[in-house]
């Protein structure tokens, strides 16, 4: 099938694909006497899988990982699991930054009075060095 179609059934856009393709997450297609890409099933199930991934946030590295565990009969689910519970981590780090800044952002909006008058305590908050 043709790029367009892989895309479709993937519902991986041609331009993420062949940018896959590029760092070397997706197996380059083969072409065909047209010069076109054409992409097996096989592509396409890798295709989702990845798109799958990066739904759940992992990066492109980690995504390399997963696949290369994925293809390999012979993994430890264990490999997996650290792999996952390491992507978990980092979420929870991400969560607590964000609410460290929503804290800081619901206390300088509670500072500000929000009227006509210029001097904000929001604008005073974000210059502090």
């Amino acid at each position: 099938m043709n790029i367009g179609e892989a895309a479709k059934q993937s519902g991986v856009a041609a331009k993420t694909i062949r940018y896959y393709e590029e760092i070397g997450l997706l197996p380059a297609a083969v072409r065909a006497a047209n010069g076109y890409r054409s992409y097996t099933r096989e592509a396409v199930e890798t295709l989702r899988f990845i798109s799958q991934a990066r739904r759940l946030g992992f990066s492109v590295s980690e995504c390399r990982d997963l696949l290369m565990l994925y293809q390999d009969r012979n993994r430890a689910s264990a490999d997996v699991k650290a792999l996952t519970l390491s992507h978990i981590a980092q979420i929870d780090e991400k969560l607590a930054e964000l609410q460290e800044i929503r804290a800081t952002l619901v206390e300088l909006t509670e500072k500000c009075r929000g009227d006509s008058r210029p001097d904000c305590p929001i604008l005073k908050g974000l210059a502090r060095t």
